[in-house]
């Protein structure tokens, strides 16, 4: 695969970062008040998970488990296609550092990644980059038992909004998000997950995040379980 120039990797992410916060990603600076993601898939995220059961109004810790993993997939989905399909550079993850106070990430070197057009198997890449290098660590370091469908359909569910937040931005990438969303909905972990089901990248999952289980909860729109 060929290198991207760490500019333009370091340009590209910063560009996503203007379609919301899910897409921002926080490039150098210093490392107080942050850590390894690593380190915190070792611990599940235990301290998001307390907090956001907590939040929720919920003794389930398995329901914060649940909203972390959703909200964790969200926000390397989001820079991670947008990136691909808005500037054609695949940025590389590694050495992502998670914030000691709550779910925002950062690189603190400089960004590398690498040109689409000089990778091959691009679907496999960007599951490899954001589902076997990170969402399968943090699933294995989870506290609480959630079932493994469960979480796939949450990866699923946070790249399908992912693509539709990047084509509410640029509705001009609706063709190239949408044969690359369908190819990861058909890779690894997220194959039979759930279908797109109509032009604007609505997505319809097999499974249940088990949000609608918190007090005021409710079935989210595309739940297997919602009429």
């Amino acid at each position: 695969m060929r290198q991207a120039p760490v500019r333009s990797v370091a340009e590209a992410l910063e560009e996503v970062g203007a379609f919301g916060a899910f897409f921002t990603i926080e490039l150098g600076g210093s490392d107080e008040g942050w850590h390894p993601v690593e380190d915190a898939y070792a611990h599940g995220c235990a301290d998001l998970v307390a907090a956001t059961a907590d939040r929720y109004g919920t003794r389930e810790l398995r329901i914060g488990a649940s909203m972390v993993y959703l909200g964790h997939a969200a926000r390397l989905w989001s820079p991670v296609l947008a990136c691909t399909v808005v500037s054609g550079i695949v940025p590389d993850l590694h050495g992502l550092h998670r914030a000691d106070d709550g779910p925002d990430l950062r690189l603190p070197t400089s960004p590398t990644g690498w040109l689409v057009d000089g990778v091959p198997r691009l679907t496999d890449v960007l599951y490899e980059v954001v589902v076997g290098r990170h969402l399968d660590a943090l699933a294995a370091g989870l506290k609480v038992k959630v079932a493994p469908r469960l979480l796939a359909g949450n990866a699923a569910s946070a790249l399908a909004e992912a693509a539709r937040a990047v084509l509410a931005a640029r509705p001009d990438l609706r063709g190239p998000l949408a044969d690359l969303v369908d190819g990861l909905l058909n890779t690894g972990r997220l194959a039979g997950s759930g279908n797109i089901i109509a032009p604007d990248l609505s997505f319809r999952r097999r499974s249940c995040c088990l949000y609608y289980r918190v007090p005021a909860g409710e079935k989210c729109e595309d739940c297997s379980l919602a009429g």
